[in-house]
């Protein structure tokens, strides 16, 4: 689906008549807060686009086009669902007696090895079959664990809970160090985003393990005697709020759902302060394929759904509020708008106490054909939280053991990647395609401004910035002060003033008569979203957000990188023909691409980057990846073919890294690139060098 991209180009910073590149300049936020303005702009239109779509709905046969068209998206998006047969599995781990109810202590197989550790919650009395309620807990490190009053609630009340941990938490922590027990990689929210990265390598999300787990619980119940599978709902907050929704929305056995304090609009979630903040709720190309919240509940019409809001969600209430309206209407063509209903209550993110008495009785209503309105809820909290783990040592990993979900993933590379290289055409358009790639080579150069200018033995140097459809890229231009035509370097790292700097490359190079620019990366400085854990890095969010739109962080550079290959190439003291490409670390990836598609850069050299996607795969703990992620990338091609797609042009690497950053030793680069060196080992030259070594060009 084309992106209608939108220029905002904010005002440039005073001129200044010197200044001294080895002064560190304050924090500037307003670049990375452009860059998000343009991408949230790209996000209005592709909303608008459907908004227009869901206005043209009249008919009931409008709406279940609408639906199945919604539906083939949403599963192409996430990469489909994980093939599962046959019963579910399930091992026990005791029980215990509460006041009105049991709980069972449990774990269900999700896929083969993979288990979900939960507590089902059962009436004391009777013998059903009961209706039966999936609880999916938040974000919280303790899972399940948290669901107790709600379980007990439901069990008092004659409907079977089964409270489930969601990976990354509770006793199913997907990176757990046993020697420190805890997490390797920080909090839930860090442990989903590390999973979804190889996920998103391959094309497709973390969410269709969340989903996979749900459908497997629903699987186990419907199974017992004593559950009512005709009485099937769903129910879960925050995070649990994300996972129902799409339960709910795939799975037609689910016949009520609950969902709080997530529905909300992308058009009010963008610009808060909350913006994008997790894994499993960004899925790529979302809104660029024509998606918003309000699709999840209308995927559930016309059966009986409610949202749930607190006034001062971190999820706008005016979100939840304009999906509402618009579902609203959806269950109006199906002349069951009563069955949508809005629960409100005032507090904070998770507040349900003040509203736990309407959300009980809504599920009543329709579980249990109870009258219609509020139902006794007694908050309960259980005096040892401790007595509602499963497993003997609190993990599934050192307990039962097993997969985990990276590991899965692995696995399900390795039987569906490409057994053959792409053509560089077809590399080419894959990136193009792929990363969200608009700029062309072209002899129009960008709008570009001079701030300062400084004078150095042998050339001057100019702080100028770039204009491009996403923004300003700041950048230091070295120009020798010979007359003449001069071969030119593009350098790209990511602290471009440093680079900048006396007795270091750039000034190396300018000294030895090159045209270099130093460009930085978009943007900068990059933000806080390492708080979700240290191995997503500091672009985790951003790059979230970009790939909603159908953008990549790596794209949007590369579109700076060709603009200023314009610029030099339009330059009349840079020889067109002698145009370098350096980038380090992860802006040599973005070298790599931009050389594929601009020929005019004839030479490319790149330090300290990952060697191969596939490394990601390879590498469960990973670091710093969302900055150069591209999703579905490993679908189509890799590292290696993009050094094979610049033939005949040559490629230097100096000390390539694997995914964690560790540096690669050459024999264990060129097994990695095997396919590569056993084609053009002429072309692609592997260095070593020394910090004081100078850059090598040739």
């Amino acid at each position: 689906m084309p992106v209608n991209r939108v220029a905002r180009a904010g005002a440039l910073a005073a001129a200044c008549a010197v200044w001294a590149l080895a002064q560190t300049p304050a924090p500037d936020n307003s670049a990375r807060k452009k860059l998000i303005e343009t991408l949230d702009a790209i996000a209005d239109q592709q909303l608008a686009e459907r908004a227009s779509a869901i206005a043209h709905l009249q008919t009931r046969a409008d709406a279940e086009r609408r639906k199945a068209h919604v539906r083939e998206t949403v599963l192409n998006l996430i990469g489909g669902l994980p093939e599962h047969h046959g019963p579910v599995a399930v091992k026990q781990f005791g029980s215990l007696s509460e006041d009105g109810f049991r709980i069972e202590k449990l774990a269900y197989e999700s896929l083969p090895g993979l288990w979900v550790t939960a507590n089902l919650y059962l009436p004391a009395g009777g013998n059903g079959p009961f209706p039966a309620v999936l609880l999916a807990p938040g974000h919280e490190a303790s899972g399940k664990q948290s669901q107790y009053s709600f379980g007990g609630n439901f069990a008092r009340a004659g409907v079977i809970a089964l409270a489930i941990d969601p990976l990354g938490q509770g006793e199913r922590l997907q990176y757990f160090d046993p020697g420190e027990k805890k997490s390797t990689i920080g909090g839930s929210t860090g442990e989903h985003g590390e999973v979804n990265v190889p996920a998103m390598l391959l094309g497709e999300d973390v969410a269709r393990y969340f989903i996979n787990d749900s459908m497997r619980g629903i699987d186990y119940l419907i199974s017992r005697r004593d559950v009512n599978a005709q009485a099937i709902g769903a129910l879960g907050c925050s995070g649990g709020g994300t996972s129902t929704a799409y339960l709910a929305a795939l799975d037609d056995r689910v016949k009520v759902a609950g969902v709080a304090c997530y529905i909300t609009s992308f058009k009010e979630l963008l610009p808060s302060a909350t913006g994008v903040q997790e894994a499993e709720q960004s899925i790529p190309h979302f809104i660029e394929e024509g998606l918003d919240f309000g699709d999840w509940v209308e995927l559930f019409a016309p059966k009986p759904y409610a949202i749930i809001s607190t006034t001062n969600d971190m999820f706008p209430f005016e979100g939840a509020k304009q999906t509402r309206e618009e579902a609203a209407r959806f269950y109006k063509l199906y002349g069951a708008e009563d069955k949508l209903q809005w629960i409100t209550g005032p507090g904070g993110h998770g507040n349900l106490g003040p509203i736990s008495p309407a959300i009980l009785g809504f599920f009543l209503h329709y579980l249990k054909n109870a009258p219609a309105g509020g139902a006794p809820f007694t908050s309960l909290r259980i005096q040892n939280p401790a007595e509602l783990l499963c497993t003997p040592t609190g993990q599934v990993s050192t307990s039962i053991g097993g997969d985990t979900v990276p590991s899965i993933i692995q696995s399900h590379a390795a039987a569906n990647l490409p057994k053959t290289h792409p053509s560089a055409t077809e590399v080419a358009e894959d990136i193009r395609g792929l990363a969200g790639v608009v700029a062309r080579p072209s002899t129009r150069p960008p709008v570009a401004a001079t701030l300062s200018t400084e004078q150095r033995e042998g050339y001057r140097v100019e702080k100028i910035t770039l204009q491009s459809e996403d923004g300003e890229a700041p950048a230091f231009v070295a120009v020798p002060s010979a007359a003449g035509l001069k071969p030119a370097v593009l350098m790209l790292d990511s602290q471009p003033e440093k680079l900048a700097g006396v007795g270091g490359d750039f000034d190396r190079l300018a000294k030895s008569g090159h045209v270099v620019m130093a460009l930085g990366p978009k943007p900068s400085p990059p933000g806080t979203e390492g708080l979700k854990s240290p191995y997503l890095g500091a672009f985790n969010l951003l790059s979230l957000r970009a790939a909603l739109v159908g953008k990549t962080i790596l794209g949007m550079r590369v579109d700076d990188a060709i603009r200023a290959v314009d610029w030099l190439t339009d330059r009349g003291d840079v020889d067109s023909k002698a145009i370098t490409a350096y980038g380090s670390g992860a802006m040599g990836a973005v070298a790599l691409h931009a050389a594929v598609l601009d020929p005019r850069i004839r030479n490319v050299v790149i330090e300290n980057t990952l060697a191969a996607y596939r490394m990601v795969l390879d590498q469960p703990l990973h670091r710093n990846i969302p900055e150069i992620a591209i999703p579905g990338v490993l679908a189509k091609y890799d590292m290696g073919d993009l050094l094979m797609a610049l033939a005949p042009r040559s490629v230097t690497v100096i000390d390539p890294r694997d995914a964690t950053g560790a540096r690669i030793p050459a024999d264990e680069f060129r097994k990695q690139l095997g396919y590569v060196f056993s084609r053009a080992s002429d072309r692609v030259k592997l260095v070593e060098r020394a910090p004081a070594d100078p850059l090598p060009l040739d």
